[in-house]
């Protein structure tokens, strides 16, 4: 029984794969509002039943392929930011990971393009806060344990995120340059920061 239930959750795995693999491609040409069910369903061969089944309605559909590529891109900044010697190398690997990768990404350079994958761009901007939301925890996280006594580790870790986040909505320069801006941006708010507790007043 234990083999069966492993076989079966294997292959829901596989399939629910397959369906995001076929939305991802179909995106860049449909767009959005051009995307359908029966398409995704027929690009994997199964039925359109199926692709509500697994994931209840297009939004959820398209949701789960930007939360995987999200995932894709926050564990090659974890590698960066753990292999770094520093706060602001590690900041600046992973931030110039985060624009080049993203930016080879055929969906997410179809997103920045023209029409029609453009009505995608609010997944990333007004209604980007998974995005958001993921980028800063792990920028938060990280700085929480290189930086112990920063003051605000919160407010430096979202100012990283839409720093980065903006120079892929509008792209100025390199992704060395993108890395650059954010790292004196973070730097400045480091070093603007007590790094050393405040002794008490009992003291």
């Amino acid at each position: 029984m234990a083999q069966i239930t492993n076989y079966t959750a294997r292959a829901r795995a596989s399939l629910r794969e397959q369906l995001l693999d076929a939305t991802a491609e179909l995106l860049p040409h449909s767009g959005y509002a051009g995307l359908r069910m029966a398409d995704v369903a027929a690009a994997v061969g199964v039925s359109r039943q199926t692709v509500y089944n697994e994931f209840g309605n297009k939004s959820a559909l398209v949701q789960a392929v930007v939360l995987r590529i999200l995932a894709e891109v926050t564990e090659g900044m974890r590698h960066r930011l753990d292999a770094a010697g520093d706060v602001l190398a590690g900041v600046h690997a992973a931030t110039a990971y985060t624009v080049e990768h993203t930016r080879k990404n055929r969906l997410v350079a179809a997103v920045m393009g023209a029409q029609p994958a453009e009505d995608l761009l609010p997944l990333i901007t007004t209604r980007g806060q998974p995005v958001l939301h993921a980028a800063t925890d792990l920028a938060e996280a990280y700085l929480r344990e290189q930086l112990p006594h920063l003051a605000d580790p919160r407010f430096v870790a979202t100012t990283m995120a839409r720093l980065a986040i903006s120079h892929l909505v509008l792209p100025n320069g390199s992704p060395t340059d993108a890395a650059d801006q954010v790292c004196a941006v973070v730097d400045a708010l480091i070093h603007a920061s007590p790094n050393d507790p405040t002794p008490s007043s009992s003291e």
